[in-house]
C-alpha cells in the first residue's frame, strides 16, 4: 500500500499514513471548511465523519487523532490555516 509522508507546520517528526486514507480525509476535511467556511476541531471532526459514514469510506485506527495529523499537514503545506488566538482553535482554508 502506498504511504504519505506527512509534514508538521513546526517541522517536528510526523507519522506516514495510508494515501488512500490520507486522501479520503483531506477531501472531507476540505469539503466541510468549504461548506462550514471556519469551525473548531470537534465541529470538523463531527462533519467529517458524516462525511465519511456518507460515502460509505470506513476509516481504520482513530479518527480523531488520524484528522489531526491531517490538518497538521494541511497547514505545513498551506492548504489550511488554524487562528490559535482563540480557543479551541479555528480552522478555515
Amino acid at each position: 500500500m502506498e504511504k504519505v509522508q506527512l509534514i508538521h507546520p513546526e517541522g517536528k517528526k510526523a507519522i506516514s499514513m495510508d494515501k488512500n486514507k490520507y486522501d479520503a480525509l483531506k477531501s472531507a476535511l476540505i469539503e466541510c471548511l468549504k461548506a462550514k467556511k471556519n469551525a473548531p476541531f470537534d465541529e470538523l471532526l463531527l462533519c467529517v465523519k458524516a462525511s465519511l459514514e456518507g460515502r460509505k469510506i470506513d476509516i481504520k485506527g482513530v479518527l480523531q487523532w488520524n484528522l489531526f495529523w491531517v490538518s497538521l499537514d494541511l497547514e505545513a503545506r498551506q492548504e489550511l490555516k488554524k487562528d490559535k488566538k482563540v480557543s479551541p482553535y479555528i480552522y478555515s482554508l
